[in-house]
């Protein structure tokens, strides 16, 4: 009988310092679940009207510098590294105002693949681009995004 409450003993022992143990690997955020870290964990800045646009290209930087003003804690500025984590790339389809009528991934990235979803709800955060009705159509531009191992991107458009 004293042999089994040694063991009972150890074991809640072994179980009590593993507990311990892992939760010393707690982010401290709590109320999220789990499995699903947040995309990005404050909310998108507030955007002014988007400027009146001559050329599909300069949709294509607006948005980009949308997508970054967007997303504040899912950016990077500097220099992306020379190896990625992940690059996701996206065809945005317009409707005439701006807003997004479509997203196609164009590439999706072998590892990382949420990513790819990170991306789109940029994309969506950023709209409206502006009025593109006065443009030719397609209203299509090509946004590649380059991510670093902290999750955190860059429109390859703005990396220059």
């Amino acid at each position: 009988m004293h042999c089994i409450d040694n063991r009972r003993r150890a074991g809640l022992a072994l179980a009590a310092g593993l507990l311990l143990a892992l939760s010393g690997c707690a982010s401290g955020r709590s109320g999220r679940p789990s499995g699903k870290p947040p995309l990005f964990p404050e909310p998108a800045a507030r955007l002014g009207a988007p400027a009146r646009l001559r050329s599909m290209n300069e949709v294509r930087v607006q948005a980009a510098m949308r997508i970054v003003d967007a997303n504040p804690n899912g950016t990077y500025g500097d220099r992306p590294p020379d190896v990625l984590l992940a690059i996701p790339v996206l065809e945005v389809e317009l409707n005439a105002n701006g807003s997004v009528r479509r997203i196609r991934v164009s590439r999706y990235p072998g590892q990382a693949p949420e990513t790819t979803q990170m991306a789109i709800d940029a994309v969506h955060r950023a709209a409206p681009f502006g009025d593109v009705s006065h443009l030719p159509k397609p209203w299509v531009f090509t946004e590649v995004f380059l991510f670093r191992d902290d999750r955190r991107f860059k429109p390859r458009t703005l990396d220059n």
